[in-house]
């Protein structure tokens, strides 16, 4: 585990600990010492933390002109024992939903399994965004099966029309910006178009799958 790196093609044109926007201003990452651990195996030091023992999670882009961010998980999503939406929106979401974030897209080919509980925090954060969206992007099928059970579908879209606007966003940086500014997806249940896609990962030119 402790080899699995976040994506760092970006890296030069955005880093989250350089942005005083960003929740993780001034936070420092080590190249060298590995400190935190996943049920007990350490993982790779460009990780941050959110608050939870079991998820990890890096802000790979934020483009406030434009109103996304892109963050990519590892670890377990453990909302029923380590209340991890609650610490995810609390520390990370409301930061940049008060700068101005109304689209985002997850990544989560490194979420090992998920934990469900309530919905509320999911909840209010749609409600947050307004006209944006939250989309998943390469979530395992046995994770995405585990978020529908609890609901979670009904906030993020695995599929469908908000996946493929934050696959075009992807494709379109660095910058994140591309010439035309991509419409906004329907409302509604976003789980009724499970990814069908799901690959192994590659890290040769974007740090992750984006069929």
């Amino acid at each position: 585990m402790h080899t699995i790196e976040p994506h760092y093609n970006w890296i030069d044109q955005y880093s989250a600990s350089e942005d005083p926007r960003s929740p993780l201003f001034e936070a420092e990452n080590s190249l060298e010492a590995y400190t935190n651990t996943i049920y007990g195996y350490y993982i790779h030091p460009q990780w941050d933390s959110l608050g939870s023992d079991t998820l990890f999670f890096k802000i790979l882009f934020a483009d406030y002109e434009d109103g996304i961010a892109i963050l990519e998980f590892i670890g377990e999503w453990n909302d029923a024992i380590e209340n991890d939406i609650m610490e995810l929106k609390r520390n990370i979401v409301d930061v940049l939903v008060h700068e101005g974030i109304r689209k985002f897209i997850l990544v989560g080919e490194n979420v090992f399994n998920f934990h469900g509980s309530d919905d509320d925090y999911y909840e209010e954060w749609f409600e947050d965004v307004e006209e944006g969206w939250i989309a998943g992007v390469n979530f395992q099928e046995h994770v995405q099966r585990e978020m529908r059970q609890y609901n979670v579908d009904n906030y993020v879209n695995f599929g469908g029309q908000a996946r493929r606007l934050a696959l075009a966003h992807i494709r379109a940086a660095p910058p994140l910006r591309s010439g035309r500014r991509p419409a906004q997806p329907p409302a509604g249940r976003a789980g009724n178009h499970p990814l069908k896609d799901i690959k192994k990962p590659h890290r040769k030119r974007w740090g992750f799958f984006v069929p």
